[in-house]
């Protein structure tokens, strides 16, 4: 019986290699907005369920996020022996920024929603972080983990396992406090929590970090049972 290790390998990707780079955004693009892997639907409910993004503004997006962070080394994907992208996780060690105010327009003018739901929990989040470690987020000390996608048919619970090590390994190994990810829905909480014990963040006070949907004008089409809100995941490195 092949292994994961028999049938993907694994990157770190770099600046130049742009090829990679384009084929790691059209998997990230493709499980956010909609795809058949083995017969199974996958969809993330924000972007392809509720506000139906298109697929190519959403791959543009997620190109020019890689192109802006694929320099501080965390975006790890999985490689077939096409040497096709079929798994990826892509995030930065940029602090948590809030931009206030909208940024995007035209056809992808509803990603100004999916940002304000974001804002609203980093802001929780900034507020809990500094009153937990008594001074303000900065640039190196978090690894944000943004962009999970997998394409694959065979192995797809060991390509997020070996995905989340590579870059929660150099995160350690780098002296970062924090790897901290926005979850939208219950699957991808439970992988990261069964497999690097990210379960959802509980603040000082005790409560969790969550938009949930069915209060969202933009997002309380999302069925209950898909997903009921976005939620803070944290591990402590």
């Amino acid at each position: 019986m092949q292994t994961t290790a028999d049938l993907y390998t694994y990157e770190i990707l770099t600046k130049d290699q742009t090829n990679l780079i384009e084929k790691t955004a059209a998997c990230l693009a493709s499980t956010f907005v909609g795809v058949n892997v083995a017969g199974k639907w996958v969809q993330e409910p924000i972007i392809g369920y509720s506000l139906k993004l298109s697929y190519d503004d959403f791959y543009q997006f997620t190109k020019e996020y890689i192109e802006a962070n694929v320099h501080q080394g965390y975006c790890a994907v999985a490689l077939d022996e096409e040497h096709n992208v079929v798994g990826a996780l892509v995030g930065d060690t940029n602090a948590l920024e809030v931009i206030e105010g909208d940024i995007f327009s035209g056809t992808f003018s509803d990603m100004n929603i999916v940002m304000r739901v974001l804002e609203d929990i980093d802001i929780r989040f900034l507020a809990d972080y500094k009153k937990r470690f008594g001074k303000d987020m900065e640039d190196g000390e978090v690894l944000h983990l943004f962009l999970l996608g997998v394409i694959a048919e065979r192995n797809r619970h060991e390509i997020v396992q070996t995905l989340g090590d590579i870059l929660i390994n150099k995160a350690t190994q780098q002296g970062l406090r924090l790897v901290l990810a926005e979850a939208t829905n219950p699957k991808s909480m439970t992988l990261l929590e069964k497999f690097h014990g990210m379960p959802k963040y509980v603040d000082v006070e005790g409560n969790f970090i969550v938009h949930k949907y069915e209060d969202n004008e933009h997002l309380n089409d999302i069925p209950a049972d898909v997903a009921d809100g976005i939620y803070i995941i944290v591990k402590e490195l």
